[in-house]
């Protein structure tokens, strides 16, 4: 074993480089982590303490993250942390459908779902020639819904015709008939 005789063992200076700990050395590092480990539980006391008298951390002049925010501010925060924009800016346009597409065309066709995964549009038309019109126009309205959303969010339209009636089973029907097939769809 090797003693410190350089006399810097009292100064607290550590041991050299290179040198290996002496036992006052590894004294010195034990309590220093000893004095680390009380300070941290004393903290830990102390704001449990704090939080049972319904305090804790006091807020100041400045500004810090609990102060109060915009509700605005506060909804963009939550659609930027959570990843939502591209499914709220969809929703927008589904609330501007009429601006987007004319009022003539959004009083017969009515979007009704975006898939995130695949950039699809569902858009259902009440009659079959307004299905017809939304399918020649889909390309020009992606390009449209692209310019206003960002590149690449929507990737195709998808249009539904009308569901057409109920099917009701009675004696005058044929099993596995269609009805009006050719009308709806």
């Amino acid at each position: 074993m090797t003693e410190n005789t350089s006399g810097d063992a009292g100064r607290g200076d550590g041991p050299k480089k290179g040198a290996e700990p002496s036992g006052v050395d590894l004294a010195r590092v034990a309590l220093r982590a000893a004095r680390e480990q009380a300070r941290a539980r004393g903290d830990a006391a102390r704001q449990k303490k704090q939080a049972r008298r319904g305090g804790g951390l006091r807020s100041g002049a400045r500004a810090d993250g609990r102060d109060p925010m915009a509700l605005g501010a506060a909804i963009n925060r939550l659609l930027t942390e959570r990843g939502w924009e591209a499914p709220a800016a969809v929703g927008g346009v589904m609330g501007r459908w009429p601006e987007i597409v004319g009022e003539d065309l959004a009083k017969h066709c009515v979007p009704q779902k975006y898939d995130e995964d695949e950039r699809v549009l569902t858009v259902s038309c009440d009659s079959t020639a307004w299905a017809t019109q939304l399918r020649l126009l889909a390309p020009q309205l992606v390009a449209r819904l692209n310019q206003d959303l960002g590149h690449g969010t929507v990737r195709l339209i998808k249009v539904l015709g009308p569901g057409g009636p109920a099917r009701r089973f009675g004696p005058l029907r044929a099993p596995g008939s269609t009805g009006p097939g050719d009308t709806y769809g």
